[in-house]
C-alpha cells in the first residue's frame, strides 16, 4: 500500500507509533554505546591504577633495605626471585619483567621462565614504548607507556608496558602486566537495564497507541465533517454552512473559507437561476411568437382573398364561404394547440398522486391511437403504483405521439408499449421502428423547444422529463439511426 493512498488519520497514527519506536531504538542504541564506552574507560583506568600500584610496590622493594643487591638490570632476576610472587599475589595480577632490550628476565607465572626463556618483546611494542609518552594523573609526571590490545576467543586482552626506574630515575627494566577484560558484572547490569527499557518501551508504546488513536480521531473528526458537507454541496440547492466548535486555527480558517464560498455560491446560484429563467422565457417567447405567426399569414391571405372575390350574387358563394371558414378554423385550431402546449409546459398542474393500476391507465391512454399499429404488452394484469393519473396519461401519449411522428411514409409503423415491474419500480418502454435519433441530436432530445419536425414547439419530451423527475423517476432512450428508438421511463411504485 502506498503512503499517499493512506488516510490522514492512518498517517497520524502510524507517525506517532513510528516516532515512539524510533525513539526507543535510539535510546537503546545510545545506552549500549554508552555502556561500551564506560566499559572501555573502566578497564583502561583499572589497568592504569593496578599498574601504578605494582610499579610503586616494585620500586619500594627495589630501593628498600630488604634489597641487598645492586640495582641494575642483570640483577633483577636475583632481586625479585621470590618477591615477584608475593607482589603478584597481593595485586592479583601476572607480572613480567623484561630487560631494556625486550628480553624476559623474570615472571610471576610459574614455569614461564623455562618455557619462554628466549621470548622477548616485539620490535613494534618496543618502538611504541620508546616513543609513547603518557601523563600519569596521580604522580603528575610524564612517563613512557604503551598498552597493547588484542582479542582472542572472543575475549579482549590488554598488556601494559612501562619502565621500572631506580632512585635516580634510571630505567633498569620493563614492567609488563597482562590484563583480561572481564565484563560479566557489567554485561549483567546492561542486560537488566535493557529489560527495564523494553518494559518501559512497551508501556510507552501502548500509551502512544491509545493517544495516537484518540488524537488522530480528534484531528480528523472535523475534517471528516467538513468533507461530508462538501460532498453534498450542489449548485442547484441550498447548501448548509459548517459550524464546528473547538477546532484548530487551520481548520477554523478552512471552515470560514468554505462558509464564505457557500454564501457567494448561493448568491451566484440565485443570479444564475434568475438569468436562466429570463433567458428561457425570452427564447420561449420568441418560439411562441414564431409559431403563432405561421398560421396568421395564411389566415390574412384567406381573408384578403375573400374580400377581393366576394360577390353576393355568385351562385357558389356558400361553398366558397365554407372553404374560407374551414381554412380559418384550421389555422385557429393550430394556434390553440400551440397555446395549449405552451400553457402545459409553462405551468405544470400540482401532483395529485393516487394508488392506481398502471396497466389499466395506459390502456385508456392508448385507446385514442386505435388507428395506429400499436402493441401493448405487460408483465402482469395489475401493477399497482402511486402516480398522478393525468400526468401518467400525458407521459404515455407524448411518447407514443413522438414515436408516431418519427415514422417515415414508406414504412409500416410498429410501436410496442410495455409495462414491467421490478426492484420496487415500474418500468414503461415505448419502442418504435421509425427513423431514430441522429447522433448529433441525442444530447438535445429533452431540451425545451428542440424538435426535428416541421411543426410543433418541441415541448413534448421536455414535459415528459419534467413529469418523470417530479415523481423521482428517470427517463432514457436508446436509438439506432433508421431502425428506431426505445424510450424507457422508470419511477418508484410509491414515490
Amino acid at each position: 500500500m502506498k503512503l499517499k493512498n493512506l488516510s490522514l488519520r492512518t498517517r497520524i497514527f502510524l507517525a506517532m507509533i513510528l516516532l515512539v519506536m524510533f525513539a526507543s531504538v535510539l535510546i537503546s542504541a545510545v545506552a549500549i554505546y554508552q555502556y561500551n564506552e564506560q566499559s572501555k574507560d573502566y578497564h583502561e583506568g583499572r589497568l592504569e591504577r593496578k599498574e601504578e600500584n605494582v610499579q610503586t610496590h616494585i620500586k619500594r622493594y627495589l630501593n628498600g633495605r630488604q634489597n641487598t643487591w645492586e640495582v641494575k638490570t642483570e640483577n633483577i632476576p636475583l632481586i625479585f626471585k621470590d618477591e615477584i610472587y608475593n607482589i603478584a599475589d597481593i595485586h592479583k595480577l601476572q607480572i613480567n619483567l623484561y630487560n631494556l632490550d625486550g628480553g624476559l628476565l623474570i615472571s610471576s607465572k610459574p614455569g614461564l621462565q623455562t618455557e619462554l626463556v628466549d621470548k622477548c618483546i616485539s620490535a613494534e611494542i618496543m618502538n611504541a614504548l620508546t616513543h609513547n609518552v603518557a601523563f600519569n594523573n596521580s604522580s603528575e609526571i610524564t612517563q613512557h607507556r604503551h598498552v597493547d590490545i588484542h582479542k582472542e576467543n572472543g575475549e579482549t586482552f590488554q598488556s601494559s608496558y612501562t619502565y621500572i626506574t631506580d632512585n635516580k630515575s634510571k630505567a633498569v627494566a620493563i614492567l609488563n602486566i597482562p590484563y583480561l577484560e572481564k565484563d560479566d558484572f557489567l554485561d549483567k547490569e546492561l542486560e537488566e537495564f535493557l529489560k527495564r527499557l523494553v518494559f518501559a518501551f512497551m508501556v510507552v508504546l501502548l500509551t502512544a497507541i491509545a493517544i495516537a488513536f484518540w488524537l488522530s480521531k480528534y484531528i480528523t473528526k472535523s475534517l471528516k465533517l467538513i468533507s461530508d458537507i462538501i460532498n453534498t454541496t450542489r449548485l442547484e440547492k441550498r447548501n448548509e454552512r459548517i459550524n464546528v466548535d473547538d477546532t484548530s486555527e487551520e481548520i477554523s480558517a478552512l471552515v470560514t473559507s468554505y462558509n464564505s464560498m457557500i454564501d457567494e455560491l448561493e448568491e451566484s446560484a440565485i443570479q444564475l437561476a434568475k438569468s436562466e429563467r429570463e433567458q428561457a422565457w425570452r427564447e420561449m417567447a420568441k418560439q411562441v411568437a414564431h409559431e403563432i405567426k405561421n398560421p396568421l399569414t395564411p389566415m390574412r391571405l384567406t381573408v384578403q382573398n375573400f374580400q377581393r372575390k366576394f360577390n353576393p350574387e355568385d351562385e357558389n358563394i356558400h361553398s366558397k364561404l365554407d372553404e374560407y371558414s374551414k381554412t380559418l378554423i384550421q389555422q385557429i385550431d393550430t394556434m390553440s394547440s400551440i397555446a395549449s402546449a405552451f400553457s402545459n409546459f409553462a405551468k405544470m398542474p400540482a401532483q395529485q398522486n393516487e394508488t392506481l393500476n398502471v396497466v389499466e391507465i395506459i390502456k385508456l391512454a392508448l385507446d385514442i391511437f386505435n388507428e395506429y399499429h400499436i402493441e401493448f404488452t405487460f408483465d402482469a394484469e395489475e401493477i399497482i403504483a402511486k402516480f398522478d393519473r393525468t400526468q401518467l396519461i400525458r407521459v404515455v401519449t407524448n411518447l407514443v405521439k413522438n414515436a408516431i411522428q418519427a415514422m417515415p411514409d414508406n414504412r409500416t409503423p410498429k410501436i410496442v408499449v410495455h409495462v414491467a415491474k421490478g426492484n420496487g419500480n415500474v418500468v414503461i418502454t415505448v419502442a418504435d421502428n421509425g427513423t431514430g435519433v441522429a447522433e448529433e441530436n441525442k444530447d438535445k432530445v429533452f431540451e425545451p423547444k428542440f424538435t426535428t419536425k416541421t411543426s410543433g414547439m418541441g415541448l413534448g419530451l421536455a414535459m415528459v422529463k419534467n413529469i418523470v423527475e417530479t415523481h423521482k423517476g428517470t427517463i432514457s432512450f436508446e436509438s439506432e439511426k433508421d431502425k428506431g428508438a426505445t424510450f424507457k421511463v422508470t419511477f418508484p411504485k410509491f414515490s
